[in-house]
């Protein structure tokens, strides 16, 4: 039986480029969004909490599918999983961009989001398959947050300049062009592969999972408007709680279960879960509430308001290398402490908001702690742990980032709910409080981060682990 031979470096170079493609996509529809709801308000005829509904259908379907895309991938050929979640993709970006009403298009990005569940995780398993050498592997790696910096840096301008010139149909066209031409290189490049030994997949954990992190941030959406006390927001209350308590009876009993709760017995991995959370609500309290306020206080057309906002993501695109470098070279406490330092005082500049307020300054410290703070947090989650249970910790943290987004936005709308423009800059000061508040637990998370890397440490796992396994399992 003749061994298959490698693929050549060009060939890796080649897969690496496509499934980075497909990244730039979900990273592009993530920002290009957000600048376009007071558009998709005014056409649609709603208010904040449509508006808050078609960010986070999409959130909540990515954050809920994530880890269980990834195992029907590595059971099921991850090439097949990852077509699949790019026609899933395109398909709900065209309905998302022809949608009539907001509760199609609300319909429309949770399909959006079970598209993309199965496109960053299982693209990047495709690229760590081929790649095998670990120097070259981390070099992809760095290649792949790049890329992902980038598609963030262009989303709020081109979602501006589209807006401005065609409509806010026309952001949920900019990927698919793109995504036709994954489709085609990826039958005609990339290998297929499947794991040694694949996962199974828990049905019920899976379940539990998308009604607990579904019913929670409904809570936080509807909440205001039906009122705290009512009899509805309490038994959704007491329904979420009881379906917390049930997902972690089944995670308990399953030999395999989706996520393993005896990771959190584990101080730091426990903090870096909560950190994965706090710095995505930072960044889409901040999303949401300068979009509004730009727009809608400010008087500011989309394009412009996407300019306003680009050292945000300018310094997160900047500062993501820096920090997996630093990681590397002296474990996760420092690049932790920069980003809760700078998301504090990027939420302490907004808080007293009005016309004369530094706004790129405080973006740019915002951006900084963004940049600062997702290697590390990871690097955390699976310090110490053996390399089978890296990925499932990794896993954990992707999802938690996910939710943070689902949170932050509700947080946000829920603060700015029925206010008018001119009140808009005092609505959001809470807004900024919360943003502040983020930063000083990311130094809570510092402090209980390993104070040097890993890698310096005899059995402990290597910090390659962080930059591969957990991203390409979650």
């Amino acid at each position: 039986m003749t061994t298959p031979q490698p693929p050549s470096p060009a060939r890796r170079r080649l897969v690496l480029a496509i499934c980075s493609m497909s990244l730039f996509v979900v990273g592009l529809d993530t920002t290009i969004v957000n600048v376009a709801l007071p558009s998709i308000g005014a056409g649609l005829g709603v208010g904040t909490r449509g508006l808050e509904w078609t960010v986070d259908a999409y959130t909540l379907a990515l954050a809920g599918l994530l880890i269980s895309s990834g195992a029907l991938a590595d059971r099921f050929g991850r090439r097949r999983v990852f077509q699949l979640g790019l026609v899933v993709f395109a398909a709900a970006s065209v309905a998302c961009a022809a949608a009539p009403s907001v509760e199609a298009l609300v319909a429309a990005r949770i399909v959006q989001g079970v598209g993309g569940s199965m496109l960053s995780p299982v693209a990047l398993a495709i690229v760590v398959n081929v790649i095998t050498d670990p120097k070259e592997r981390a070099r992809a790696i760095g290649v792949w947050a790049a890329i992902f910096g980038a598609s963030m840096a262009l989303g709020p301008v081109t979602g501006g300049l589209l807006v401005s010139s065609l409509g806010w149909r026309s952001v949920f066209w900019a990927g698919v062009p793109l995504i036709a031409v994954v489709l085609l290189l990826t039958a005609r490049y990339v290998p297929e592969s499947r794991a040694p030994r694949p996962r199974g997949i828990d049905v019920p954990g899976q379940l539990l999972l998308i009604g607990l992190v579904g019913g929670a941030v409904a809570l936080l959406i509807e909440g205001p408007h039906a009122g705290w006390t009512s009899p509805a927001v309490l038994a959704g209350a007491v329904l979420v709680t009881a379906t917390l308590a049930a997902f972690v009876r089944v995670s308990l009993r399953r030999r395999e279960p989706l996520i393993d709760v005896r990771l959190f017995r584990r101080a730091p991995f426990t903090a870096a879960v909560l950190g994965a959370v706090v710095v995505f609500v930072a960044l889409n309290v901040t999303l949401l509430l300068s979009t509004l306020y730009l727009q809608h206080a400010r008087g500011l057309s989309p394009a412009a308001a996407g300019l306003v906002t680009l050292p945000m993501a300018l310094a997160a695109t900047v500062c993501a290398p820096l920090s997996g470098r630093l990681v590397g070279r002296s474990g996760p406490r420092l690049p932790l402490l920069v980003a809760g330092a700078s998301t504090v005082a990027g939420g302490l500049c907004l808080t007293p908001l009005h016309d004369r307020t530094a706004l790129p300054v405080a973006y740019l410290l915002l951006g900084v702690g963004v940049g600062f703070a997702n290697a590390p947090i990871t690097n955390t989650a699976v310090a110490g742990l053996p390399a089978d249970r890296a990925g499932v910790a990794g896993g954990i943290t992707s999802t938690a980032r996910q939710f943070g987004a689902a949170l932050g936005v509700a947080v946000a709308g829920g603060l700015v709910a029925g206010t008018g423009a001119g009140g808009l800059a005092g609505a959001s000061r809470a807004g900024w409080v919360v943003v502040a508040g983020c930063g000083v637990l990311l130094l809570a998370v510092a402090r209980v981060s390993p104070a040097a890397s890993p890698a310096a440490s005899p059995g402990a796992s290597p910090v390659l682990a962080d930059r591969v396994a957990p991203v390409a399992r979650s």
